[in-house]
């Protein structure tokens, strides 16, 4: 059986992931966390915040994370499956801290994680 490192450097580490030029490490470490998660916490997460008034917090966590998710869906649907757990911990982060701009630097470091992991 494949240990969990082996396993999960299978499934990131996939395209620019492993050997990114300059443009896909502006796109990774910068463009991707401040513009979804300006459109996604900021815009959606928000919107279902107030439209409900906070009543439905789990409602609004869910549906951020899923169409955090989705975003992806253009790397494919192993991307989406991916990204999933981390879009839900960015939308409990926006959830308590109600700041877009943390989500986007905590975006930016899963990021440099992945990217980390797999370069190296």
């Amino acid at each position: 059986m494949p240990s969990a490192a082996l396993l999960s450097s299978q499934l990131v580490c996939r395209g620019q992931v492993v050997a990114p030029d300059a443009a896909a490490l502006v796109r990774l470490l910068l463009l991707a966390p401040v513009l979804e998660e300006w459109v996604v916490r900021a815009g959606l997460q928000e919107w279902l915040i107030r439209r409900t008034d906070g009543r439905a917090r789990a409602a609004s966590v869910a549906l951020s994370a899923a169409a955090f998710a989705l975003l992806h869906a253009g790397s494919g649907w192993r991307a989406v499956l991916l990204v999933l757990a981390p879009g839900l911990v960015l939308a409990l982060l926006y959830q308590s801290r109600r700041d877009w701009r943390l989500c986007a630097l905590a975006h930016c470091g899963m990021n440099a994680l992945a990217l980390g992991g797999c370069v190296l």
